[in-house]
């Protein structure tokens, strides 16, 4: 069955007419012999925008994660102190331990938002006891289910660990988002931190890839956990030009996301039915529970519109805005239930 729109994330994205063309005609290189000039050219673009030294263009959020957690936990026995919903934490194939054989403490937010200086500060393990991994690394994550941690509580996770020696790695997949939301620039909030990963394939809609930024020192260490775990690639510059055509036409618009995040959000707040977190970004993490909505109804219900969401039962489903969703996508997914809450 085709689909016009698709809520599922917003990774599913198509590449645009604009990144075909710029992949077709990409002056490329051997990016393992740091030949490939478009690669080149976007790792110098995003280490400037974040304020470091270097990046590194690897290909998925995943890896960037996980080379860069690797690059800075050098010695076992380590943990990691993050959010219980943190992607490395519970969507990366349990990677943390099987790369760094390191352990994650982690922490649900007491506000429901997003962790607190106060919450790392009592996570955190010294050293000193044998019998604990000691806390090396502080991993953030903005958005984190389109919800934004403020800059301002960023500067304080940045003192503590600071004051404590402790590396901080950002999460920056949907930084893109958050700059856009608050109009503040991203080397604002990498600022904050030691190493940031930002992907090119979500909220932008690039077909393949991320980027790690930090050190240059860290990143010729990241190099070379690229190339171990498989990352070593060679004409990747048709990839890169993908991605600045992205960065340039689709980061701008990010803001219609956003909105359209929101009227999605009041839709079904009309028909009694909340958020869990609130939507400063481009998710809804709706509580169809409020209703006791029979998800995979919905599913049906939206298929029919050409839709596609995510349809396994659950308290909660989440939807994704991205460029490729106009309102009329979110018009036909209201319509979807309306329908389905009125034949229960």
């Amino acid at each position: 069955m085709d689909f016009m729109y698709d809520f599922r994330s917003d990774t599913v994205t198509k590449p645009t007419p604009e990144m075909l063309s710029a992949m077709a005609v990409a002056q490329v290189g051997d990016d393992v012999s740091r030949e490939d000039p478009t690669v080149n050219e976007l790792e110098s673009y995003i280490a400037k925008l974040t304020g470091k030294e270097a990046a590194l263009f690897l290909v998925s959020s995943t890896m960037s994660n996980q080379v860069g957690i690797r690059s800075h936990l050098t010695q076992p026995p380590h943990s990691i102190v993050c959010d219980d919903r943190a992607h490395i934490h519970r969507f990366e194939a349990g990677a943390v331990a099987l790369i760094s054989q390191a352990t994650t403490y982690s922490i649900k937010p007491a506000n429901g938002i997003y962790m607190t200086s106060e919450e790392i500060a009592a996570a955190i393990v010294p050293p000193g006891d044998i019998h604990f991994s000691p806390t090396r690394l502080i991993e953030l994550e903005n958005s984190l289910g389109g919800s934004i941690l403020p800059l301002d509580e960023m500067k304080k996770i940045r003192a503590l660990a600071t004051e404590k020696n402790i590396k901080i790695h950002l999460d920056g997949a949907r930084l893109w988002n958050v700059s856009i939301a608050t109009n503040i620039p991203i080397i604002d909030f990498c600022n904050q931190v030691d190493s940031v990963n930002l992907c090119l394939s979500k909220g932008l809609g690039a077909p393949v890839g991320a980027v790690l930024a930090g050190s240059a020192q860290f990143i010729e260490t990241a190099r070379q956990y690229r190339k171990l775990l498989g990352g070593g690639w060679r004409q990747a510059g048709v990839l890169a030009s993908a991605a600045l055509v992205a960065i340039k036409t689709i980061w701008p618009k990010m803001s219609l996301d956003h909105k359209r995040a929101c009227k999605l959000r009041d839709g079904l707040f009309e028909l009694g039915i909340s958020t869990v977190i609130p939507v400063d970004t481009n998710i809804v993490m709706a509580k169809v529970s409020d209703v006791n909505l029979n998800v995979p109804k919905l599913g049906a219900e939206a298929a029919k519109l050409g839709l596609k969401i995510r349809d396994a039962q659950a308290p909660v489903v989440r939807f994704v805005i991205h460029h490729q969703l106009t309102d009329e996508a979110i018009d036909l997914l209201l319509q979807a239930f309306r329908s389905t809450i009125a034949s229960q």
